[in-house]
């Protein structure tokens, strides 16, 4: 028998532990300390955090609602593309400078009157470029709501502790 982690979060236990920096680093990302950024404005809050890999929950709330009812598809979308964010960059010792270059997403189900949970994993890392995937499901069910791909471009920040080209390995 499986239980609502399991259903919600099938992938978390194919990725080891975040190191303790890299944990600390990235507890408070979607409500980063004194800045008021999208994924707060959103409501996002982080649930899990593993090397290559993030769960995220979206709250539902009615101001999410498109005018037939169901949550918005760019409320969808956002958080699709917010979940990978720390799955890429936690092997960099600041926070690096990100930048989407393409993204698909494949919408399978309507999220009504429910929280969104989305999950986030690195497929393949280069040098500069990193190709991940998403999928959203609802939280009252496990249905999966949506299922992304994603292509970011990464650059080390350029006042890193360690210096711009050196990421965790």
């Amino acid at each position: 028998m499986t239980d609502a982690a399991d259903l919600l979060a099938p992938r978390a236990a194919q990725h080891p532990p975040l190191p303790p920096d890299a944990a600390e680093l990235w507890k408070h990302f979607c409500v980063w300390p004194g800045r008021e950024l999208y994924p707060k404005l959103l409501g996002f809050r982080v649930e899990e955090l593993r090397r290559d890999y993030c769960r995220l929950r979206l709250p539902y709330r009615p101001e999410l609602e498109q005018p037939a009812g169901p949550v918005h598809g760019g409320a969808i979308a956002s958080l699709i593309d917010t979940v990978v964010v720390p799955a890429i960059g936690w092997v960099f010792p600041a926070v690096p400078q990100m930048l989407t270059l393409t993204m698909s997403v494949e919408y399978r189900s309507a999220l009504v009157r429910a929280d969104a949970v989305a999950e986030g994993w690195v497929t393949q890392r280069g040098r500069s470029i990193v190709f991940t995937e998403a999928e959203v499901r609802a939280a009252d069910d496990g249905r999966v709501v949506a299922n992304g791909r994603l292509v970011y471009k990464v650059r080390p920040a350029p006042d890193a502790p360690d210096g711009p080209d050196h990421p965790r390995s």
